[in-house]
């Protein structure tokens, strides 16, 4: 069998978390190995243009913005590897996760930075118009649907989050809510009814969508199933899917505190999580922001952190 591989800081994932982590792991000589995913790069792999990010004043691709921030990690020597890892003993130190080809890796520190996976409704157009109008985060993308008609779909908190965001930019926001009613707060049910731009439609679904170079509207139905069904279009600009995000803290849920959803919980608004040298950072623990910035001070901070975790040893 072969010899485990010992290192001081492991890195799980990628995205603006994973490869700012490995960038100041790597300047603080931890000599960082990581393990990049299924999805290097993470979310903004799948987004198109970013002009909210700092240092790109004319806005940044999300693919080249990655690649950009990876060849930084690259640069100081963060050993970056594909793969993901499929299991993980916390128990004992130092710490063995096990890679998908079967290699163990033994610990000193590790960042989880495997971000979460925004949920979608299983259209096949959803993939079709993915960055042609779908998309999964408002304030990454809302100000590209200034004075345009939009949809945002589901009916709990953040949705009427995402709904009263977009309203201040679109000229027209639906809300598509499967059920009679919303499952957001009372506060937020007010602050959306009380959104002149905002028109809810309830027991509504989407059955797909529809346009020639981007979306142009979505086939809906309202009361699907009933005998007073009705089927038409909506004609939109925008798709935004508000029904949740999944954190991919599966492999580690057997170790650590998750909430309700499953996000890593940290203490005290650091990345440090209940077992000391193991890091939280992006989105697999924040269920709040979720952008790109706030995932790269969550990677830079746990980065410092486990080197400070180091020193102590």
């Amino acid at each position: 069998m072969e010899q485990r591989e010992h290192v001081r800081c492991l890195i799980v994932g990628s995205g603006p978390a994973g490869y700012t982590a490995a960038i100041y792991a790597a300047r603080a000589n931890l000599a960082p190995v990581e393990y990049c995913g299924l999805q290097p790069g993470g979310q903004l792999t799948q987004t198109t243009t970013v002009e909210n990010f700092p240092g790109y004043p004319d806005g940044v691709e999300g693919t080249q913005m990655m690649d950009d921030i990876r060849r930084q990690a690259e640069h100081f020597g963060t050993d970056l590897r594909d793969g993901v890892i499929v299991k993980a003993d916390l128990g004992r130190r130092p710490f063995v996760l096990t890679a998908d080809d079967g290699k163990e890796i033994e610990a000193d520190t590790v960042i989880i930075a495997t971000g979460a996976s925004a949920k979608y409704l299983g259209l096949e157009d959803e993939k079709k118009y993915n960055g042609l109008g779908v998309s999964a985060c408002a304030t990454c993308d809302g100000f590209f649907y200034r004075k345009r008609t939009v949809a945002v779909v589901g009916g709990g908190d953040t949705a009427c989050e995402e709904a009263i965001y977009l309203a201040g930019l679109a000229k027209k926001v639906y809300m598509i809510v499967r059920k009679p009613y919303l499952r957001a707060s009372d506060v937020m049910k007010r602050r959306v009814e009380n959104t002149e731009n905002i028109e809810i439609l309830f027991e509504h679904n989407t059955l797909g969508l529809y346009g020639e170079n981007g979306v142009e509207g979505a086939h809906v139905v309202k009361r699907k199933g009933e005998p007073d069904e009705e089927r038409y279009d909506l004609p939109i600009d925008g798709f935004f899917l508000a029904i949740g995000h999944k954190p991919n803290s599966d492999v580690f849920k057997e170790w650590l505190d998750t909430d309700e959803t499953g996000y890593i919980m940290t203490i005290d608004g650091t990345p440090r999580t209940k077992i000391p040298g193991v890091f939280a950072a992006g989105d697999v623990a924040d269920p709040h922001y979720r952008q790109a910035i706030t995932a790269a001070a969550s990677g830079c901070k746990a980065a410092i952190e486990a080197d400070r975790y180091l020193q102590t040893l």
